[in-house]
């Protein structure tokens, strides 16, 4: 642990929000919520555009993440974004996704919120993200990083 130690810096416990749309159901948004790979694997496969997978997104969490927020309207996850970290002070976003009927309503940028506020209460001094240009006012702009110079390597 960095720094003399805080505690269980891997399990921050953080009360759930609530938001509410116009003319929608509720999102509710919670940090380290439950839910079960069939509906990641869908909602992974309709963000990225891709055909569903049978991944094992409960058990790579729970291996190397130091959270997660789920966004759930109706009981339905339509939000999803993990954190990983370096074990000390950094932590890396990863896996944002945001289903496409839900797009443009601000769950993004509450699930981001709820990632930062995560790595805070564990302890992290820093949340980095890697984005295509695309999103690059989405994450600049709508949720206040700064930006920095990177490398990529493709391996594959």
């Amino acid at each position: 642990m960095a720094r003399g130690g805080r505690g269980d810096r891997a399990r921050p416990h953080l009360p759930g929000g609530r938001l509410d749309i116009v003319g929608a159901m509720p999102v509710d948004i919670t940090w380290r919520g439950p839910f079960d790979n069939a509906e990641v694997n869908a909602l992974h496969a309709e963000a990225f555009e891709h055909r569903p997978a049978d991944d094992d997104w409960e058990g790579l969490t729970q291996r190397h993440s130091l959270g997660w927020a789920i966004a759930r309207q109706g009981g339905a996850l339509v939000g999803f974004i993990n954190v990983l970290w370096d074990g000390a002070c950094h932590a890396f976003i990863e896996d944002l996704m945001v289903g496409q009927a839900v797009r443009r309503q601000g769950i993004g940028m509450r699930l981001v919120a709820a990632a930062r506020e995560g790595a805070r209460e564990a302890g992290c001094d820093w949340l980095h993200v890697d984005f295509d240009e695309a999103n690059r006012a989405f994450y600049i702009v709508a949720c206040g990083f700064s930006p920095t110079g990177s490398g990529l390597i493709a391996l594959r």
